[in-house]
């Protein structure tokens, strides 16, 4: 007798029709991107200081030129390092990238989840306290139905350190101000201005403590891996790195699958 059909089995059923699964690559079935083309994605084996972008810095920490740079304003830098995993060049990568974001196509936080737990294990990332994805605006998420960030940082959770479940504070930055998407302005000053001031951290509860997210993990002393998709200037990961440095975070490390060029900074 046949099987009966749920309703979500007659949407999959639908959109498998529809839109078949086939590899974003060589158009192999079944998958969104097949082993052959999958292992083509190299991980970048040096990485570069966040800020200047040109001095080559092991686990991509922020060179000496750029932390006597912040001294000099009695200040620190918000990041303590930036992990790039991969060229976006790729064209596998951009393609998945592309999918991801913009065809909603959530089952690709597996592939490139795993693309980030071997960057940080290649560039001996610390193992974090905490795990926070970039957020989105409200009207953002709305519109996209999920965060992309957020299921990056699922799978890095779950599959960072073996044996264990690293904490995810989904909800400790918030973002307060809705602005013009970043890849829309191409001067790197007005991206700065842009996001000034665009993430705080939550109000203090009551019952979970100062920056509480939905875990119960506060920041205070804590180590962060500051999880996104893709970066460009920095300026978002800078943003954020700052909410959670005055928010009482030790050291803010982050992850990203690539960052795009958008030519010199001015």
């Amino acid at each position: 007798m046949p099987e009966k059909l749920t309703g979500l089995k007659i949407k999959n059923f639908i959109l498998d029709t529809l839109f078949p699964i086939s590899c974003l690559s060589c158009g192999a079935p079944d998958v969104w991107l097949c082993p052959e083309c999958f292992s083509k994605i190299k991980i970048l084996p040096d990485q570069v200081c966040p800020y200047c972008e040109k001095v080559f810095a092991e686990t991509g920490a922020v060179c000496p030129a750029c932390k006597i740079s912040y001294l000099k304003k009695n200040d620190q830098p918000p990041l303590d390092s930036l992990v790039v995993a991969a060229k976006y060049a790729d064209g596998n990568l951009a393609r998945l990238v592309h999918a991801f974001k913009y065809n909603f196509v959530q089952d690709l936080s597996l592939p490139l989840g795993n693309l980030l737990v071997r960057a940080a294990t290649v560039n001996d990332l610390p193992l974090p306290d905490l795990i926070v994805p970039v957020p989105l605006h409200p009207r953002r998420l709305r519109w996209r139905g999920f965060n992309q960030a957020e299921r990056l940082a699922d799978y890095l959770a779950q599959n960072l350190a073996p044996g264990m479940i690293i904490p995810i504070g989904k909800n400790i930055i918030r973002r307060r101000i809705y602005t013009p998407p970043q890849m829309k302005i191409k001067n790197y000053r007005e991206r700065q201005k842009n996001l000034a001031g665009a993430f705080v951290i939550n109000p203090p509860s009551p019952v979970l403590g100062r920056g509480a997210g939905s875990e119960g993990e506060g920041l205070q002393g804590k180590t962060i891996l500051l999880v996104d998709d893709i970066c460009t200037t920095g300026s978002t990961l800078l943003e954020c790195a700052r909410a959670l440095k005055l928010g009482g975070a030790k050291k803010v490390h982050a992850l990203v699958l690539a960052r795009q060029e958008m030519g010199k900074k001015k």
